[in-house]
């Protein structure tokens, strides 16, 4: 049985997920707890949705010096609370291995993410929540090539953004999910 899961890159106003490999965005105009509530829901729902198995999540950026620090903290604590609460196994990936795998470094803009995915998938990302999208599915194939089964060839340098995460979630979810395999079938 495949594990399947979902890149998620979460946004104020437009987070991005990819499940399937089909891409979207939760945008919400309400603010404070209100929006902590609602991004987490629908991102519970659209697990629920995609019969998703483990969450391949972008971690904080420690670099940012932006107004909106602390309200993206409290989204991804708000997110990460409601996974565990779930029983979603989830892998943080930092911002610069995404970027990494992306393009081969780990310092690349949104636009040189899209530009790089686009040249090498065919993919075509435009329209509002195109760069969130873009990197939800870059944590999406992340999280694939990790299993060996992406569908796309990766450089080795990109592959070796893959190397300092804890994917230590991911293989106790594979193990569970093989588990619950090999007790129904002792059951037959």
């Amino acid at each position: 049985m495949a594990v399947k899961l979902m890149g998620l890159d979460l946004s104020l106003t437009s987070t991005g997920y990819s499940a399937d490999e089909k891409t979207g965005v939760i945008a919400v105009k309400t603010r404070g707890a209100q929006r902590l509530s609602e991004v987490s829901n629908r991102v519970i729902d659209l697990i629920v949705e995609h019969l998703v198995d483990a969450v391949i999540i972008e971690g904080y950026s420690f670099a940012s010096r932006n107004s909106q620090a602390h309200s993206i903290g409290e989204l991804g604590g708000a997110v990460r609370m409601r996974l565990w609460e779930s029983n979603i196994p989830f892998v943080d990936i930092p911002p610069t291995c995404r970027a990494k795998f992306a393009t081969g470094k780990g310092n690349a803009s949104k636009s040189e993410v899209i530009s790089a995915i686009s040249a090498r998938t065919g993919i075509v990302w435009s329209g509002s929540g195109s760069d969130d999208m873009c990197d939800a599915w870059v944590l999406e194939q992340m999280g694939k090539q990790f299993l060996n089964c992406s569908a796309f060839e990766w450089p080795k340098v990109n592959l070796s953004a893959l190397d300092s995460i804890d994917w230590a979630p991911l293989v106790k979810c594979i193990h569970m999910i093989e588990n619950e395999g090999n007790n129904a079938e002792l059951a037959n």
